[in-house]
């Protein structure tokens, strides 16, 4: 039955053989001696066509298939891999994870999840549907969302290309001590990234649509306009003054703050001790109308799972309430070693969600833009300039200049900077603006005050 074909499917394997796998991981690893064992079996599928000025520039096709196998001994982990599924192959990789987990050292804190903590039951929540398009229809699509781009002003004269993928995979996973659980999943998107030109000022700017059900991506020539009129608006940028200012960060960008602050409360940071936020549970760190949920359970959303990487169950939570921190980051290792309890999320974060007890409903970026009154537009970053020991921020940034509540002109050549505390201390609102971007939804974020680098 390993290897049975699903009807109409893009995904190869039925998913009672991949259940099947797996247990016949764990029954090996019994077999030869293991005293804990956790197993996973998974596939994926994928088509990913690139055009560029309107000829295909890549097409590839991709099918893979893993087994992974952890196994202890004692308190010794050791751990295999294969892309082959016979016996054989199976039964190596499990004898090879044994004799890694013997030549390993001793620790505590490894091992699989406490009994209670894992999870019985899977609640549906959607996160399979398949994009059956074919490789002449994708082109079409990426064409689409280009010559729109190219159609939006004749500053647009080349692109750096439209990407359109479709991406579907199942697993199984199961462990020694009792969970077996797994499910499909897809997940889809396309692109464009447009070149603007006016004489010798040259600028690029994308913008794509991701979503898990391809009935609700966004239109490709919407994505196209919208992308061509991004990198319009940034021709001849120029630089400003050092100074220190409000600061408005766009959406996608504000998703990287909510990035931030969860890094710095995660288990691995925490324990080593290279965090700016070290024993923040209880603490006021944003203001009082902050409030950061978790909600793993979202029928269809991108950060949705039933449970987490260890199998241990999910569950909405408050993260932040009233600007107070609530709760950690947590995989089992990391919880252990914090003398606390997992918060199923191993493998990171689920939907987060950020918003303010202030938002009006109206709060749109314009009229953000207008809250600000005078300040910077924060739409692009640059580098890696963020010391989570520190809290330190600064980056390299593209934004547009704000006086009296309207965008002036582009701004080029700037380094944003701060710390990460005072960011979070003052962040006076937040816009109804929200958008997704990978596992976090949050709108456009204003910072009370940023010093700005320029000239």
């Amino acid at each position: 039955m390993a290897g049975t074909k699903q009807t109409s499917s893009p995904l190869f394997y039925h998913p009672e053989s991949l259940r099947e796998l797996s247990l016949k991981l764990l029954q090996m690893a019994r077999d030869v001696g293991a005293t804990d064992a956790a197993a996973e079996v998974s596939e994926s599928s994928g088509l990913a066509v690139s055009v560029r000025k309107q000829a295909i520039e890549t097409l590839e096709r991709t099918r893979d298939r893993a087994a992974s196998v952890t196994v202890y001994s004692g308190t010794r982990r050791g751990h295999a891999t294969t892309s082959d599924f016979s016996d054989q192959a199976l039964k190596s990789a499990v004898e090879k994870a044994l004799d890694i987990a013997r030549y390993t050292a001793e620790d505590p804190c490894a091992g699989l999840p406490e009994a209670e903590l894992i999870a019985r039951e899977s609640p549906p929540i959607d996160l399979y549907f398949p994009w059956e398009i074919s490789a002449e229809a994708a082109t079409a699509l990426a064409m689409a969302a280009e010559k729109a781009a190219l159609s939006t002003s004749r500053a647009i004269q080349n692109t750096e290309g439209a990407t359109v993928s479709a991406n579907h995979g199942q697993f199984y996973a199961a462990n020694s001590r009792g969970f077996i659980g797994g499910y499909p999943y897809s997940r889809h998107w396309f692109s464009v990234a447009p070149i603007a030109q006016q004489g010798d000022s040259m600028q690029r700017d994308d913008w794509y649509t991701s979503d898990r059900d391809p009935r609700r991506l966004a239109d490709p020539e919407s994505v196209g306009r919208y992308a061509a009129q991004r990198a319009l608006a940034r021709l001849n940028a120029r630089k400003i003054s050092t100074q220190k200012v409000p600061v408005l960060f766009e959406a996608p960008l504000a998703s990287g703050l909510l990035g931030a602050f969860v890094q710095a409360v995660s288990g691995g940071a925490l324990y080593r001790k290279s965090s700016f936020l070290l024993d923040s549970i209880g603490q006021q760190v944003f203001p009082r109308h902050i409030q950061i949920l978790e909600d793993p359970l979202i029928p269809g959303g991108m950060g949705s799972a039933p449970f987490d990487d260890e199998g241990v169950r999910v569950q909405a939570r408050d993260v932040v309430s009233d600007g107070v921190v609530q709760g950690y980051f947590l995989s089992c290792y990391t919880a252990r070693k914090l003398g606390m309890q997992s918060t199923g999320n191993a493998g990171g974060s689920h939907n987060l969600s950020m918003t303010s007890g202030l938002t009006r409903r109206q709060d749109d970026l314009t009229a953000m833009i207008r809250k600000m009154n005078r300040g910077l537009l924060l739409t692009e970053v640059m580098g890696q300039g963020v010391n989570y020991v520190t809290g330190d921020y600064s980056r390299g940034a593209f934004g547009y200049w704000i006086e009296n509540g309207e965008i002036v002109h582009p701004v080029e050549e700037i380094t944003i900077a701060a710390n990460m505390k005072d960011m979070f201390r003052g962040i006076v609102a937040i816009g109804a603006d929200t958008i997704c971007r990978g596992t976090k939804s949050v709108g456009s974020i204003l910072i009370d005050e940023m010093t700005i680098a320029g000239s």
